[in-house]
């Protein structure tokens, strides 16, 4: 039992708290929770028990239950993949992301190496113009409002002339984004077979097409995608496309099923990739690609080309950004009581939220610390999702993502291995640790094993003396990465 003191004296409640920590009876497995989850922002405090037994003689091998632990509760990390809300999570998740679209560039993870002689491009398909926008171009000194701004100049990405710039627009093509580029797939693969002069059923037959795309805000509010494409055959990585499947020809059918170029309107039509929205408040919209496509060959080799191992970077950083980094907000705007209904209770019945006055929104509009043009974003995404015609968009609650609703990173089932079982490689490996590191000794191959387990959430967070050891601890990590890229600088020096 832990004895009691008298810290009536201490103001700081988190000095307190790591005061009553440090002296229970096991404080180093406290430390060693905190350190576990690598600090964390926000780490899921749960609690529960799992047994793990022998299914036949049904032996206990293994058994640990959170009643065990000094503070009562085991702390796991959350999760979150970006890094505006938890630096150390995120990069696990960009670590994650660079060894899934090495995978699939460079070979591993059950993906041969092979799979590096296969045709394969990085692709950026950007959204169209809804109006002029402040911005820095290679070939031009200044602006088009006369000014050369500087590279974080805070106006870059408004409009122009914001009265004329079309939000309702903009924020539709957000919405419709990612059922665009699941699209586009589709009709790249019409747009290679138009192109080979084969028909679709034949082209199927002999090559796949497989992908991993990720999504990046641009300063705009709009986003974009950043994509690996690459053509296999039949069965996936494990074979080859067949000879006239070349860079070329992928990289003709991505313009072709992409870009739209008014001297062959009529030529591309069925090979373009694009959706109409119907609405009689705004009227009909046609959501398609911007006019600016990158698409450049990977190489596997190179001296400053774009390698398997620069793409797999670039895709890795795209990957942890989210909306936040165009100046908006990195929290849901719906007022939690009422859903974002503005009423409580059965649809229909005039009983108004009282937590947010009936708008259904967490905090005003207007209050919002951010840009008048991500501002209106924001407004017009919440005014079209209580369109009727746009019901099914629930706009309201992707408001604080100025519309985009879609998956920020998505892949074909044949381009690698999955996050999933990266993160159970990974689950094993340190369990595996742990049973060393406490003398366990580990299961024979043949054994059966059967886990019972049973676990609840109890809250999310530090406690505040916990908190101040997840500071030290992120610090700690910190100042490793900086002496690792010291080291790594003055290697390169070297050489």
């Amino acid at each position: 039992m832990p004895r009691m003191l008298d810290l009536r004296h201490v103001k700081s409640l988190a000095v307190r708290d790591l005061i009553e920590l440090a002296n229970l009876d096991d404080f180093d497995r406290v430390t060693e929770q905190v350190d576990r989850v690598a600090g964390c922002t926000r780490p899921v405090n749960l609690v529960g028990h799992t047994t793990t037994l022998d299914a036949a003689t049904r032996t206990v091998l293994r058994s640990y239950s959170t009643a065990d632990e000094p503070t009562g509760r085991l702390l796991t990390t959350c999760g979150n993949r970006r890094a505006s809300r938890c630096p150390s999570c995120s990069r696990v998740y960009a670590a994650d992301t660079y060894h899934l679209i090495k995978a699939g560039l460079s070979g591993g993870k059950t993906v041969p190496e092979t799979v590096r002689t296969h045709p394969r491009v990085f692709a950026t398909l950007t959204a169209p113009s809804f109006g002029p926008v402040h911005n820095i171009r290679a070939n031009k000194p200044r602006c088009a409002c006369g000014t050369q701004h500087d590279k974080d100049a805070p106006e870059l990405g408004t409009p122009l002339r914001p009265s004329s710039y079309d939000y309702t627009g903009a924020v539709l093509w957000n919405a419709h984004a990612g059922a665009l580029w699941a699209r586009t797939t589709t009709y790249i693969r019409r747009a290679l077979a138009a192109y080979l002069n084969m028909t679709q059923k034949a082209l199927n037959a002999a090559l796949r097409i497989s992908f991993a795309k990720v999504a990046e805000y641009q300063q705009r509010g709009l986003v974009h995608f950043h994509a690996v494409i690459r053509l296999d055959g039949p069965e996936g990585s494990t074979e080859p496309p067949p000879p006239w499947a070349t860079i070329d020809a992928l990289k003709a059918a991505i313009e072709n099923a992409t870009v739209t170029n008014a001297a062959d309107e009529t030529a591309n039509k069925d090979t373009r990739a694009r959706l109409t929205v119907a609405s009689d408040h705004t009227g009909d919209r046609e959501i398609r690609w911007g006019d600016r496509l990158d698409v450049r060959e990977i190489t596997a080799l190179g001296d400053g080309e774009l390698t398997d191992k620069a793409v797999a970077g670039y895709v890795a950083k795209y990957a942890t950004k989210s909306a936040e980094d165009s100046g908006t907000v990195d929290r849901s705007l719906i007022c939690a009581p009422c859903g974002g209904r503005g009423y409580r209770g059965p649809d229909g019945l005039p009983d108004l939220c009282a937590d947010c006055d009936g708008t259904g929104q967490a905090e005003p509009l207007p209050n919002l610390r951010v840009q008048r043009h991500v501002r209106q974003m924001i407004r017009t995404a919440w005014a079209l999702g209580h369109l009727p015609e746009f019901a099914d968009l629930k706009l309201w609650k992707w408001a604080h993502m100025l519309g985009f609703r879609g998956h920020f990173s998505t892949k074909s089932r044949r381009y690698s291995t999955t996050l999933g079982a990266l993160r159970d490689v990974r689950k094993a490996w340190r369990t595996a640790q742990a049973h060393t590191e406490a003398g366990q000794d580990q299961p024979e191959g043949s054994t059966t094993l059967l886990t019972e387990s049973s676990w609840a959430y109890l809250t999310s967070g530090y406690r505040p003396g916990e908190e101040l050891l997840a500071a030290q601890t992120r610090h700690d990590i910190h100042q490793a990465r900086q002496a690792a890229d010291r080291t790594k600088t003055e290697g390169e020096l070297w050489q």
